[in-house]
C-alpha cells in the first residue's frame, strides 16, 4: 500500500504539477476531498484541484516542483518539495511581477481507494511573497 500512495504522489506531482496535465486529476482525487490549507482558495473534490491548479498554472506558467523526500506509512503519504516559478500571471488578486521564487514545503495526503483524500500542507508563502516584493524582507522595512 505505501508503495502505491507514493506512486500516486509521484504522478500526481510529474503529471499535474510539472506537465499541467489537469485531465488526470478525477483519476487521483475522490469526490469528497478536501485540501487543509488556509493560505490558498479552498479546493474541494476534483473540480475544486483543477480550479486551484489551474490558477497556479496561470499565475506561474514555468511551475516546477522537485520531490526532495517521499515518506509513506499506512494510509498517508507525505512528501517534502522545493518549487520555483516566474510570476507571469495574476496571483489571488496580486498583479504579474515578472518576479521567480523559490519555496519549500511539506504535503501530507491521506489515501483510500487509490485516490487522495484528504491533504495538509505547509508551505513557505511568506517566503515567496517576499520574493515577489509583495511583502518586504526582513529588516527592510
Amino acid at each position: 500500500m505505501s508503495a502505491d500512495n507514493k506512486a500516486l504522489v509521484r504522478r500526481y506531482v510529474e503529471e499535474v504539477l510539472n506537465r499541467k496535465n489537469l485531465a488526470i486529476i478525477d483519476e487521483l482525487f475522490a469526490p469528497t476531498f478536501v485540501d487543509h490549507d488556509s493560505s490558498m482558495p479552498e479546493a474541494r473534490g476534483p473540480a475544486g484541484v483543477k480550479r486551484l491548479a489551474g490558477m497556479v498554472h496561470v499565475s506561474f506558467p514555468d511551475l516546477h516542483f522537485s520531490v526532495e523526500d517521499l515518506v509513506a506509512e499506512g494510509d498517508k503519504v507525505a512528501y517534502r518539495y522545493t518549487v520555483r516559478g516566474t510570476h507571469t500571471g495574476d496571483f489571488m488578486g496580486i498583479a504579474p511581477t515578472g518576479k521567480q521564487f523559490v519555496a519549500t514545503g511539506i504535503h501530507i495526503y491521506r489515501v483510500a481507494d487509490g485516490k487522495f483524500q484528504e491533504e495538509w500542507e505547509n508551505w513557505d508563502m511568506l517566503g515567496v511573497l517576499r520574493q515577489l516584493g509583495v511583502l518586504p524582507q526582513p529588516g527592510k522595512g
